[in-house]
């Protein structure tokens, strides 16, 4: 029932639609203090270390099992990214990965018992030239071949589908066409990773926020335990999933990896009124924007050029970001930013993650993900939970392993597919 007062200032739509979100309990899971020894830990308490921690207890009965966080549960990229879930990747091995985890999304409100306000709104990816057009074809044709849903649409089509954006011939960079994926959408990210502690804490997993580790026990090339600043943590197996942080995870367990930390920066408008039903990503214009479900406007586009572990970056790329979302969207220059914020993504040289063995025995890792890593969180967390509890790839990361760097048997899906989002 409305009141009698129906006119409504900016953004009260989507304060009212807020207003209806469920409410939380008290407490979503259990705060433990570590105990001494656990089957396997879990480092990082993201969405994907969350994930792999709630399938290591569902899918293989491994119960005695800790996330060990160094700050607040969900407080690195989880929460800050744009959200955007979808699975129309161009080479065999992403599409597998990435369609299973999307598979996943479909059915995992119900499989955790949590809302997550996950939307097929669908994702639409523009072609801005011919080359693009070519290339973007090429990749429909290819998830064609997997069985991935997909649509290639005209300027026509997609102007039906985005009414705001802007298809003139006379832009700097015009719309040719499309690739649009139905089944892909959002989530609310904090959401996500709330859902996966709240369900991997009802199955017994301890969740330890504040316990920042700060070195291994290794013995004879096998890992024993972890020393966090809460003390040390005896461990039949430990997985690394630590993002942009995993490096020095790494290099404090004595190998290396192949990858870059970088702050990856997104923004959000005050709420508005409805207006963008689906997201559209461009490589060329460089942007990505869909609107959330309070009405916010959500923005991303690459990563800054520089290595940093500061969860902030240089604000030339906001200016960037911005410019690129008018050029579609005209009616956009009347929104405002809120507020913006950045994540440390680990981005590979194939841009394509890292999941798997390391030189160190019974010491497993998943990193690598870069700018894609939220749409896989499911599938992410059940492969890694596989290989932890298995101590053997699953089918669908074995071409993730580390050793492709030296084999030289790389998935280049960012040169491939132009954008790895």
């Amino acid at each position: 029932m409305t009141s009698t007062n129906d006119t409504l200032a900016p953004g009260t739509i989507g304060r009212r639609r807020a207003a209806t979100l469920p409410e939380q309990p008290p407490q979503l899971w259990k705060s433990v203090r570590p105990k001494k020894a656990y089957d396997a830990v879990i480092v990082g308490g993201g969405g994907h270390g969350l994930s792999t921690a709630y399938y290591l207890a569902k899918n293989h009965g491994l119960t005695n099992i800790a996330v060990l966080e160094k700050g607040w549960l969900a407080g690195g990229n989880t929460a800050r990214n744009t959200t955007i879930i979808r699975s129309n990747y161009l080479w065999d091995e992403s599409a597998g990965i990435y369609e299973h985890s999307l598979k996943l999304w479909e059915t995992l409100e119900e499989d955790l018992g949590y809302e997550m306000f996950f939307s097929q709104r669908g994702v639409l990816t523009l072609a801005h030239s011919i080359s693009d057009v070519r290339s973007k074809r090429r990749n429909f044709y290819a998830n064609a071949l997997n069985g991935i849903d997909s649509e290639w649409l005209t300027p026509e089509e997609v102007k039906k589908l985005v009414p705001i954006i802007n298809i003139s011939p006379d832009v700097r960079y015009p719309v040719h066409g499309a690739t649009y994926q139905p089944r892909g959408g959002i989530a609310k990210h904090d959401w996500v990773a709330w859902g996966y502690a709240k369900a991997a804490s009802d199955l017994g997993v301890d969740i330890i926020q504040g316990a920042e580790v700060t070195g291994f026990d290794i013995q004879n090339n096998k890992v024993q335990g972890v020393q966090t600043t809460q003390g040390n943590i005896a461990a039949g197996k430990v997985g690394l999933v630590g993002a942009g942080h995993s490096s020095i995870l790494a290099n404090l367990a004595g190998f290396s990896i192949p990858i870059q930390s970088r702050p990856l920066q997104a923004l959000v408008s005050p709420l508005l009124e409805q207006v963008l039903n689906t997201v559209v990503m461009s490589g060329a214009v460089h942007v990505y924007v869909s609107q959330a479900h309070k009405g916010e406007l959500v923005m991303g586009a690459g990563t800054d050029a520089f290595n940093s572990y500061a969860q902030r970056g240089g604000f030339h790329v906001i200016e960037h970001q911005l410019a690129a979302a008018l050029e579609l969207f005209p009616i956009f220059s009347r929104a405002q930013v809120l507020r913006t914020w950045g994540g440390i993504v680990d981005v590979s040289p194939d841009a394509s993650p890292i999941i798997g063995l390391t030189p160190v025995e019974n010491l497993f890792i998943n990193c690598g993900w870069g700018t894609g890593g939220f749409k896989a969180t499911p599938g992410s967390g059940w492969v890694m939970a596989h290989t932890m509890a298995n101590g053997t790839p699953h089918e669908l990361n074995r071409p993730f392993a580390l050793d492709r760097f030296v084999t030289g048997h790389l998935i280049d899906e960012h040169g491939a597919a132009g954008v790895a989002h």
